[in-house]
């Protein structure tokens, strides 16, 4: 399984910044609730995902917002590998209204999907490893570049 970590730390950012918000605090605020001295462009940027932060800085700041660090990791866990390890989870829709000319057979698969699908069935479909595979030999790319594009096209 690949990690793509500027996603990670964008969205462990994105949590932090969620959780701040759903106490009612500024970083400033924040920052008053934290053990250490911090600067408040700090809490920005790993608020941005641009920042890298320690395991102990991450237990700090969660502590300060009374957050189980293991919760927090693992709503980040589920935003970026989508609770389904060795799958990828793709909005069919979005495939349709938005694939590249190399991504076309996968346009026309998922235009297929949706059209068998119908009113009822839902756009969003998990692939599995030989999924993706046959996929990307279809597209005549390697499989982690399938992969890469279709992180373009999740629900998230």
């Amino acid at each position: 399984m690949l990690i793509d970590a500027e996603e990670y730390q964008r969205i462990l950012g994105d949590e932090l910044r969620k959780l701040r918000r759903s106490r009612g605090w500024t970083r400033k605020e924040l920052n008053q609730h934290l053990q250490s001295e911090i600067s408040l462009q700090t809490l920005a940027t790993y608020e941005l995902g641009t920042r890298q932060c320690s395991v102990v800085r991450l237990v700090e700041l969660c502590v300060a917002m009374d957050e189980l660090p293991q919760d927090l990791l693992a709503k980040v866990h589920r935003r970026v590998f989508l609770d389904e390890p060795g799958r990828v989870r793709v909005d069919l829709r979005k495939v349709v209204a938005d694939a590249p000319p190399d991504l076309w057979p996968l346009r026309r698969w998922a235009e297929d999907r949706l059209r068998q699908a119908g009113e009822q069935g839902g756009g969003e479909i998990a692939l599995d490893l030989p999924a993706l595979e046959r996929m990307a030999e279809l597209c005549g790319m390697p499989t982690v570049d399938l992969i890469a594009h279709l992180r373009r096209y999740t629900s998230r």
